[in-house]
């Protein structure tokens, strides 16, 4: 078993004889695999020197210079990707395909990211004076820290760093404590890859210590979360003395709207996709699904037995699965609560709603639902498992009621053939998403934002990249 430590200045940092040791578990069958330390605050403080030390003679390097040291890892992440992606299949749970999507994408993400460098553009803003010009400049932050989740844990190192260094920031980082290794193998790679020691420091540890230590640091220029609506309240709660400045993405819990007209088999795929991908644990897949009545035993039927042949278990066992467990014991517990909850308050079991074989694991079963109604905790409360929720609805606008109803508003879908359904719906559904046609899964040159408490600021392109920058406005008279 390994004991891995934090990354500080370009090097692994021996842990203090102070800090604790967090354990980390394959959660495929429950074995200890490795541990990471519980950082002090003079780890911490470490870090956020480090990064400190390095922000000055990175701001200052031509964006392009930036760029090569991203297009750099990007090509070093390419070389590594079966490594990669059996350790997050080992400390997340997710497929190998899926992981190895994802050590890819991350690469293509430090790519397209990089070649902002030259797309980073101020303004010249007319003057109200003679002889003068004003001019908006975008300039670094400074360190930023990073928060991360564990459901798509390596891909998000890439989220927050890419487009901070871009920008001229350096970046603290605490992966989540599930899924720490990964985190650690990715330091590795950015030491083979001649990266500047300080532009991206690791710390590990546990949201209440760690994670509030760099959100309340008035070290920090900006927390970029994500995570869940309590955890993102926290660290917004901690930053809010320093007044910094806080981008966070939060749950969600995406309606998919499947009208009359749709075709079933598409929507069937899709919104299937949706909600198995990653064992259901992602923030933007379907986590409700309003189906017109006229289509409603059709779509259930398919969807039914879609979900029925649907495989899963050890992503590294002998046998192909469609998904693998749940992250811990607390995820399978919510899950197996909400769909009790839903049974007792009305709603049908037609297929699920158990725990799967597996020793050790935390699998929960494909589960439909039908017969739900709006004020059912499974549909108001997010889910993140493999469980369709399914309720009836007779017209459009009722749907969008429906949909709307939400205190989340990252992603929604909807199925139909009919373009004025579908420009309605974009225009009256209340999210920072919407997919026609097709699963939820977002493009790195969109713009993953939520509405409502799904989050504050977003990611991905033009408008991702602006998100680690601050404007200076120079007033430049003749004379």
């Amino acid at each position: 078993m390994d004991h891995y430590q934090n990354f500080i200045n370009g090097r692994f940092a021996p842990s203090s004889v102070q800090e604790d040791r967090i354990e980390v578990r394959n959660p495929s069958t429950g074995r200890l695999i490795a541990t990471v330390p519980e950082t002090s605050q003079a780890g911490v403080d470490a870090a956020f020197a480090a990064a400190e030390n390095a922000l000055p003679e990175w701001s200052n390097r031509p964006a392009v210079e930036r760029a090569s040291v991203l297009h750099a890892v990007a090509a070093k992440l390419r070389s590594h990707v079966e490594p990669l992606a059996r350790t997050i299949v080992e400390e997340q749970g997710k497929i190998l395909g899926l992981a190895r999507v994802e050590v890819q994408f991350t690469a293509d993400y430090f790519d397209y990211m990089a070649e902002w460098a030259r797309r980073i553009e101020g303004e010249i803003i007319p003057s109200d004076r003679p002889g003068e010009t004003i001019l908006l400049f975008r300039k670094a932050i400074g360190v930023v820290a990073g928060i991360l989740p564990w459901n798509f844990p390596f891909f998000l190192i890439a989220r927050k760093a890419a487009p901070a260094l871009v920008t001229g920031n350096t970046i603290v980082i605490k992966p989540s404590e599930e899924t720490p290794i990964n985190a650690v193998k990715f330091c590795e790679v950015l030491m083979e890859a001649g990266v500047p020691a300080g532009l991206i420091n690791v710390v590990h540890g546990r949201g209440p210590t760690v994670g509030r230590a760099l959100a309340g640091s008035p070290r920090t220029a900006m927390v970029s979360f994500t995570g869940s609506v309590e955890t993102g309240a926290a660290v917004m709660t901690a930053a809010a003395s320093n007044i910094t400045k806080v981008n966070l993405e939060l749950g969600g819990k995406a309606p998919a709207i499947v009208m009359d007209d749709a075709d079933i088999d598409m929507a069937v795929k899709a919104i299937k996709a949706s909600r198995v991908i990653n064992s259901g644990q992602v923030c933007n897949c379907a986590e409700r699904v309003y189906v017109q009545s006229r289509v409603a035993d059709e779509f259930v039927d398919r969807i039914s037995a879609a979900m029925r042949q649907t495989c899963f278990g050890d992503p590294l066992g002998e046998e192909p699965v469609d998904y693998g467990p749940l992250i811990n014991e607390a995820g399978f517990r919510k899950v197996e609560t909400l769909v009790a909850g839903a049974v007792r308050q009305g709603a049908t079991l037609v297929t699920g709603g158990e725990r799967g074989p597996g020793e050790g694991g935390y699998y929960y079963q494909p589960t439909v639902l039908t017969g739900c109604r709006q004020d059912m905790d499974i549909i108001q409360n997010e889910i993140f498992g493999p469980v369709i929720p399914i309720v009836k609805f007779d017209e459009l606008e009722q749907a969008i009621q429906y949909a709307n109803d939400s205190d989340y508003g990252l992603t929604s879908s909807i199925y139909t053939r009919d373009l004025n359904v579908a420009l309605k719906a974009c225009q009256d559904i209340r999210f920072g998403e919407t997919y026609i046609n097709r699963e939820h899964f977002e493009a790195m040159q969109g713009f993953h934002a939520g509405w409502r408490k799904s989050g504050i600021g977003g990611a991905d392109g033009k408008h991702g990249v602006y998100e680690f920058t601050q404007t200076h406005v120079v007033y430049l008279q003749r004379t």
